[in-house]
């Protein structure tokens, strides 16, 4: 038995997930190209290796003949009468050779066979390994910057976070652990070529599929998100089952699940809100926290006219149009928001009466929406 190999194969296939199989195939290459090397050809050369004790032999097969004018391909008669008295003319003789005759070139190359043939498979493995995880969220630690980029060690290969892929308010230090979106695995002469992301809208439904088990075992699913990458993300969700609130299965205790995503995405406001299958409804609560009052869509123009108290008129359109912006990214309608009172002179309202006990609102709706006014007053000022 080969120890010493069956020892050295056995490490290599579970350091390096590289079959056995696979390196005692690069063994029989290295073995026959050292034989090309050392006789100048290979075409008669068989190399048997037994996979269970790596024991190995190479075999020359030569023709017995009278005269030898070829030593590598041939034999002479009496020579092959002294390895066994049967042989006869035109038999088939299978010679052994002495791998450790060969020369230091064909030593050389014979090793640097094996070490590419490691070296491609290491990269197939790992490539392979990191394909089967594009499109989902794994925990990388930065290296260093490279100019304006990246580079996002992932264990076993370096990712790459473009400048276009990064949060503009996000600095990351060396060693610092972070959560990032694999966009894109490439196969490459180095090695794979990884691409990430911080700003995916998909990195924050891989992050709430992590905390909350509704959306794992799909009784909670994630119909639509939009997000504004380090500023504020809406996502609309679903319960498949009547018991299970979507909401709040996506809030957690205490807000603890949020809470965990939004400490993730380095204080990135989250909003949360049904889903519906009602194109007005579903815009209704895209605009939240903001109250409506009508909401007309068109399914087929993919467009909607909402109307707000004029109260509510700039937290429903929020700070830079952002409110809106979000609100029609996630329905995917183009929506038009207008006060009450540019509706009724617009005779948009008509008869309608709006009384004001159709406003109050719950102490828990007062709070959302006074936490969200100060928290646009609060970023208005800090930028003044």
């Amino acid at each position: 038995m080969n120890t010493e190999l069956l020892e050295a194969l056995n490490i290599l296939e579970k350091e390096k997930s590289i079959s056995k199989d696979t390196l005692l195939e690069a063994i029989e290459q290295s073995l026959i190209q050292a034989c090309k090397n050392h006789f100048g050809k290979a075409d008669n050369i068989k190399v048997n290796i037994n996979p269970e004790t790596c024991d190995f032999g190479v075999l020359a097969e030569k023709t017995v003949v009278e005269e030898v004018y070829d030593p590598v391909t041939e034999i002479s008669l009496a020579d092959a009468k002294m390895m066994n008295s049967q042989y006869g003319l035109g038999d088939i003789v299978n010679v052994e050779i002495k791998s450790k005759e060969f020369g230091r070139i064909a030593t050389q190359n014979a090793k640097n066979v094996i070490l590419q043939k490691i070296r491609e498979e290491e990269r197939k493995v790992i490539f392979d390994q990191y394909y089967g995880k594009e499109k989902d969220v794994v925990t990388g630690i930065v290296q260093r910057s490279l100019g304006r980029n990246y580079s996002i060690n992932l264990g076993k290969a370096d990712a790459i976070l473009t400048e276009n892929e990064q949060v503009k308010t996000e600095v990351f230090k060396p060693t610092e652990r972070i959560k990032v979106y694999i966009l894109e695995v490439k196969d490459a002469p180095k090695g794979p070529k990884i691409m990430v992301s911080r700003t995916h809208p998909e990195l924050v439904k891989r992050l709430f599929e992590a905390e909350v088990t509704e959306i794992k075992d799909g009784t909670v699913e994630v119909k639509s998100i939009a997000r504004e990458a380090g500023s504020r993300t809406k996502i609309a969700v679903w319960s498949n089952d009547p018991d299970v609130d979507p909401v709040g299965a996506c809030v957690g205790i205490n807000g603890a699940r949020v809470n965990s995503v939004v400490e993730e995405l380095r204080g990135e406001k989250i909003d949360i809100i049904n889903w519906s299958d009602n194109p007005a409804l579903l815009i209704e609560n895209a605009l939240s926290p903001a109250k409506v009052i009508s909401v007309t869509a068109d399914p087929e123009e993919k467009s909607a006219t909402v109307i707000v108290p004029d109260f509510q008129l700039s937290l429903a359109i929020g700070k830079e149009g952002q409110n809106a912006r979000l609100a029609a990214r996630l329905t995917g309608f183009k929506i038009d928001i207008k006060s009450e009172t540019q509706a009724r002179e617009a005779g948009e309202l008509g008869e309608l009466e709006i009384y004001e006990e159709e406003y109050e609102e719950t102490p828990a709706e007062e709070s959302a929406e006074a936490a969200y006014e100060e928290e646009v007053s609060a970023e208005e000022t800090a930028e003044e």
